[in-house]
């Protein structure tokens, strides 16, 4: 088996990659976009892709991503716990650093470190927190995750405590595999909808619908449409099992009135 994920090798995607593909060869990418095209082109077996931390919520841009592309579906879940490390080469005073570099998400979780210990410095963001380690100088710190630490890098200076804005940290990484047809059985259900503006009461109809089903609705976010402004595009995950009856009543109802429905996957948390 191979699996696609974000690379390089000391990144959190690479992480999931192993937990939730155990042994398998891995395909390191630049991006999130290549990380999915590999699995829509046939060239690896699956893809892992963070969809959601618990600080800075939602990964937009896999949102969309995964709700524009046809003929793949989630069936593997895992919740990686995240801690950030401040990384120098050397013993470089905080006060003369002039540049900190890591991913997007990772600078914006651990805000509050920077702006105490390095009011001036420049943001730098890289395609994966493990990139960073290649931009180190005499005035540029990086943000990698506390495992690349414990695999020890010669010549690098770590902080010792976590340096995130709020030490209990998560991400969620779903595997997608390619296919339309979601697992027999589940313990969550993703799908995705679209409401538009002049539909007044869409969405509370669509969420009635599970309501009156017994199901419970864990997570609702929007996005919008592109090209229509006004019109949103909904994702919904909620705790069921999609071989079970009252399920299956739900989404052929939702199937039926709503626009855009689309199961995005089907998984059991790891």
């Amino acid at each position: 088996m191979k699996v696609s994920c974000l690379g390089p090798k000391e990144a959190y995607s690479a992480i999931a990659a192993e937990k939730l593909c155990k042994g398998a060869e891995r395909l390191y990418c630049s991006s999130f976009a290549a990380t999915l095209n590999y699995l829509l082109e046939g060239v690896v077996d699956a893809a892992v892709l963070p969809v959601e931390n618990s600080i800075m919520g939602s990964v937009v841009q896999n949102l969309d991503l995964i709700s524009k592309a046809e003929n793949v579906i989630g069936v593997g879940e895992y919740l990686l716990p995240i801690e950030h490390r401040f990384v120098t080469k050397g013993n470089i005073p905080y006060s003369k650093i002039q540049r900190v570099c890591s991913h997007v998400q990772a600078l914006s979780q651990c805000s509050e470190f920077i702006a105490k210990n390095c009011p001036n410095a420049k943001l730098v963001y890289t395609h994966s927190t493990a990139e960073s380690l290649s931009m180190l100088d005499e005035h540029t710190a990086g943000i990698v995750g506390a495992h690349v630490k414990e695999e020890g890098t010669a010549g690098l200076v770590f902080s010792e405590e976590n340096i995130a804005d709020a030490k209990e940290n998560f991400t969620r990484f779903l595997l997608f595999e390619r296919g339309n047809q979601p697992p027999a059985h589940s313990e969550y259900v993703y799908f995705t909808v679209v409401c538009k503006r002049e539909t007044a009461g869409e969405l509370c109809r669509l969420l009635e619908i599970f309501a009156r089903h017994g199901i419970n609705v864990t997570r609702v976010e929007s996005r919008p449409v592109r090209d229509i402004f006004g019109d949103y595009r909904f994702f919904i995950e909620f705790k069921g099992d999609i071989g079970s009856d009252n399920v299956k009543s739900a989404l052929k109802e939702t199937q039926e009135t709503a626009e855009g429905f689309k199961i995005l996957g089907a998984y059991g948390q790891s």
